[in-house]
C-alpha cells in the first residue's frame, strides 16, 4: 500500500517545472567556530500557466531546497496567456529597488530575460517573452518584482467584462498583427 501512494506522489510532482534561483550560504558566529545555514530561493511552475515562488532555510542544502520548493507550491498564481505563449501586454513590476519591465513577444523571439526571472517565464511556460531588468540585481527581489508584475496581468476577457463590454470591443486598439487571438 505504501508502495503505491509513493508511485502517486512522485507523479505528482513531476508535473510541476523546478527551478533553483539562488541558494545563499551564512554563517552564524559561535564560540566554536562558524555554524553554516543555508538559504535556497525556488520557482515552480506547471508549464500551463500557474506559477509560484518560495524561500527555505535549512542547515544543509538539499532541505532548504525542499522547504522553498513546498513553499513555492503554496504560493502559486495564475496567469492568464495568449495563445499559450506570451503575454497579453507590457506591464512593469516592482519590489524594493528590483524593478522589471516585461513586454508580449511576436512568436519565434524565444524568452529574452535576466537569470531569475528567465526561470519564473520557463516554469511558467512562456515561450516568447521580452525582459528587462532595472535597478537591483538581487535574484529576490528580482523574482518578487516579476510576481507583481505577472499579479497584475489581465486577460482581455477580464477586461470586457470588467468594463462591460464585448471582447472583440477591447481589442480593437490592438494592431492588426495582434489580433489574431
Amino acid at each position: 500500500m505504501a508502495r503505491g501512494q509513493e508511485r502517486g506522489r512522485d507523479r505528482e510532482e513531476s508535473e510541476f517545472v523546478e527551478k533553483l534561483v539562488a541558494i545563499n550560504r551564512v554563517a552564524k558566529v559561535v564560540k566554536g567556530g562558524r555554524r553554516f545555514g543555508f538559504a535556497a530561493l525556488v520557482v515552480v511552475g506547471d508549464g500551463k500557466g500557474r506559477v509560484g515562488q518560495g524561500k527555505g532555510k535549512a542547515r544543509e542544502v538539499p532541505e532548504a531546497i525542499r522547504k522553498a520548493t513546498e513553499a513555492a507550491k503554496k504560493s502559486m498564481i495564475r496567469v492568464p496567456l495568449r495563445e499559450g505563449r506570451t503575454l497579453h501586454h507590457d506591464i512593469e513590476g516592482r519590489f524594493g529597488a528590483g524593478r522589471v519591465v516585461l513586454r508580449a513577444a511576436p512568436s519565434g523571439t524565444g524568452i529574452i530575460a535576466g537569470g531569475p526571472s528567465r526561470a519564473v517565464f520557463e516554469a511558467l511556460g512562456v515561450g516568447d517573452v521580452v525582459s528587462k531588468s532595472i535597478g537591483s540585481s538581487n535574484p529576490y527581489n528580482l523574482v518578487k518584482a516579476t510576481f507583481e508584475a505577472l499579479k497584475n496581468c489581465q486577460s482581455p476577457r477580464h477586461v470586457a467584462q470588467r468594463r462591460g463590454k464585448r471582447v472583440q470591443d477591447v481589442l480593437k486598439g490592438r494592431t492588426g498583427e495582434d489580433q489574431g487571438e
